[in-house]
């Protein structure tokens, strides 16, 4: 396993706006996720928005936020926010519930 602090890991906060809920934007982004061999979570937020935490190498991240910019073919994406963040050490990827954001 990566140490979090090798320069090759990079994490990214994401906040998707639009369409974005119920057309399976979490699961999706979830394979993609595994797929990509990128590690973090995604949840949706009261507003209507997903939020997602990508974490791994600079490509694996990269697909993912680039995925986040158009989303499963049944979403509508307005607006992606996107934030640099220090690796936490993440080693796998989940979907968070709203209710329990600490899932």
């Amino acid at each position: 396993m990566a140490d979090s602090t090798d320069a090759g890991t990079l994490r990214r906060r994401v906040i998707v706006r639009g369409r974005v809920q119920g057309v399976f934007f979490r699961d999706t982004v979830r394979r993609q996720a595994v797929a990509h061999g990128v590690s973090g979570w995604v949840r949706n937020l009261a507003d209507g928005a997903v939020e997602a935490v990508f974490e791994g190498d600079a490509g694996g991240v990269a697909a993912l936020v680039e995925f986040c910019h158009s989303g499963p073919p049944s979403a509508r994406v307005s607006a992606v926010e996107i934030w640099e963040e220090q690796p936490a050490g993440l080693t796998s990827f989940s979907i968070k519930s709203l209710r329990n954001p600490f899932h």
